[in-house]
């Protein structure tokens, strides 16, 4: 035997031998529920032979029975909480057979080539990363309520625990990865997750995660929000209980995860693990190139309540961009001659535009549904769309609060004429504390809060729109229902901003605009810093330092200078939105 062999069988062993560990802590609870109704067994028992006779103990008999009815029927309401309760299942975009023939192919042949069982399904997650999920509670919830799918109601019930250890957990693959990565370089990186699945067969890991699952959806459940009375008391001592289950599973589970992982990445040892090498780098390429992507290109685009349809086509954009910029990622566009993950897809275009809208839910929040105030947008369309409607937004935002201030629009006294010129004269001067900039970011900033607390599509109708029933949810019911309103995860892609940055982008986005108007400029898009200036067709990124020496110090002189050399108009109107 190898030692590649004895590695992933000693991880295997491990991870049962906590499997194991885990389902005994569900032993010794379950024999702490059912001690006082043993005693009480006992008692009556003794008493029925003659012994332990006399008035005290036949009221300790009784006593310890009305203990083990309160025990029994506290028991059956935990156990019953947990198997309700529903798991959280990770928000992905359903990818049928019929759909991807190819990649279905390439997967189960993989599989086969590890010896595994084969995913049940794929599915996309707008992230760098993919994994195995267990979706059984989905299935088998989905044939008690419909058993005619399954042609005998009966026996789907009777083999539910069967069906459960039957069924292979579906995989889940991040979307970058099939747009940048070539199609070997995915099989080389799903080779130890698709290898997880020879674990997750056995039938000791298999109830165990299933436990653990149970305990922490029983939790989630009990700390949900429109509880009554009636209704949450209950609910809530059993989420206190799955809390201590939990807590006494939580060493032994994340051991026996680990110990899963390191089995299936032995195993997969034997399949391209010199491309592995290779496809490692690729991912942390694709990583960095979706996090700019999504911060500084799809999060003004969001904002402004338009969704980019084609994020990751963006990120081939991206990464061919960072390629040409960056010597240490010389000889990465070369492989764009192979052939992309992507054409496994019989419509990549469709998927694309679907995980682009899981992310915008994600990671911004928004309706489930496009809209009049949430509608796609095409990358062509996004420099005239986004871009040009964020700095003339934000540019009417500036001039409004300059309003409430007082600030006269022009010297000629037109209120209707809005100019640069305006914002300069009320910024040039004593900057810090206590000073006209200090005062104006502090309006903007409440401004923008305002606007964003009561933008449509966040708070309570994030996610208000139902999602279209996969093959793989089980229930047409949207998931991300379970995670509650709001953007996820719970922090948001970018820290907040200060008043003084804000006002920053405001003075630019104005400047931007005047250049537009006055000087013959267009708006751009940067594939790695987001909306861009385009001067002559050349972006100018040289607009910052201007702009925050006018804002935190009050001197225009840098500013100045750089209108002239742009051959800007101060002096002249500017559209606003």
């Amino acid at each position: 035997m190898s030692g590649i062999d004895v590695g992933e069988e000693l991880g295997a062993r491990a991870a049962q031998a906590r499997a194991l560990s885990l389902l005994r802590i569900r032993g010794r609870a379950l024999a702490v529920a059912i001690l006082p109704a043993a005693v009480a067994v006992v008692l009556f028992a003794a008493g029925a032979q003659g012994h332990l006779a006399g008035p005290a103990w036949d009221a300790v008999r009784w006593t310890v029975l009305g203990i083990a009815v309160v025990v029994l029927l506290v028991t059956v309401l935990v156990a019953v909480s947990v198997a309700r309760a529903r798991p959280a299942m990770s928000p992905t975009v359903p990818v049928p057979e019929e759909g991807a023939p190819d990649l279905y192919r390439l997967v189960r042949e993989l599989a086969d080539r590890l010896d595994v069982p084969a995913p049940s399904a794929v599915a996309l997650t707008p992230d760098c990363d993919s994994w195995l999920e267990d979706r059984t509670h989905r299935a088998l919830r989905s044939a008690r309520r419909t058993p005619a799918e399954g042609g005998d109601g009966d026996k789907i019930e009777g083999r539910s625990g069967d069906r459960a250890g039957e069924t292979a957990p579906v995989l889940v693959i991040g979307s970058p990865f099939l747009w940048w990565m070539r199609v070997a370089e995915l099989r080389a990186v799903l080779a130890p997750v698709v290898a997880g699945t020879g674990p997750s067969a056995h039938p000791d890991i298999a109830a165990a995660r299933r436990f653990v699952r149970g305990l922490d959806a029983a939790i989630a459940d009990a700390a949900a929000p429109g509880r009554g009375a009636v209704r949450g008391a209950p609910l809530a001592f059993a989420g206190w209980v799955a809390r201590l289950l939990l807590r006494a599973c939580r060493d032994h589970a994340a051991e026996m995860e680990r110990c899963v992982a390191a089995a299936a990445s032995m195993r997969a040892q034997t399949v391209d693990y010199g491309l592995r090498i290779a496809a490692q780098e690729q991912v942390g390429l694709a990583y960095a190139g979706w996090d700019r992507l999504l911060t500084r290109v799809a999060l003004p685009a969001w904002r402004m309540g338009r969704w980019p349809s084609r994020l990751d086509a963006g990120v081939v954009s991206a990464l061919t961009e960072l390629s040409r910029r960056d010597r240490l990622a010389d000889g990465f566009a070369l492989r764009l001659g192979e052939r992309p993950a992507c054409d496994l897809l019989e419509e990549p275009g469709v998927a694309d535009e679907a995980a682009s809208l899981l992310a915008a839910r994600l990671f911004h929040g928004g309706p489930a549904e496009s809209g009049p105030d949430w509608a796609p947008v095409d990358w062509q369309q996004y420099p005239d769309e986004v871009v040009d409607r964020k700095w003339r937004t934000e540019a009417a935002r500036l001039h409004r609060v300059l309003d409430s201030l007082g600030v006269p629009r022009a010297a000629a006294g037109d209120p209707d004429v809005p100019t640069l010129a305006r914002v300069m004269e009320h910024l040039s001067g004593p900057g810090g504390p206590g000073g006209p900039g200090e005062e104006l970011a502090a309006r903007i900033g409440a401004a923008v809060a305002r606007e964003e607390a009561g933008r449509p599509g966040h708070g309570g109708q994030a996610h208000g729109g139902p999602a279209p029933a996969g093959p793989d949810s089980g229930t047409a019911e949207d998931p991300l229902d379970l995670w509650g309103p709001g953007p996820l995860p719970l922090f948001p892609l970018q820290p907040p901003r200060t008043g003084t940055e804000l006002l920053a982008d405001h003075v630019a986005a104005m400047v931007c605009c005047a250049a537009v108007d006055t000087a013959g400029a267009a708006p751009g898009l940067d594939w790695l810093d987001g909306p861009a200036l385009l001067v002559g067709g050349e972006r100018r990124a040289d607009l910052a330092a201007p702009v925050l020496s006018l804002v935190e110090d009050g001197d225009p002189d840098p500013l100045l200078s750089w209108l002239a050399e742009v051959g800007v108009r101060s002096d002249k109107p500017v559209r606003l939105v």
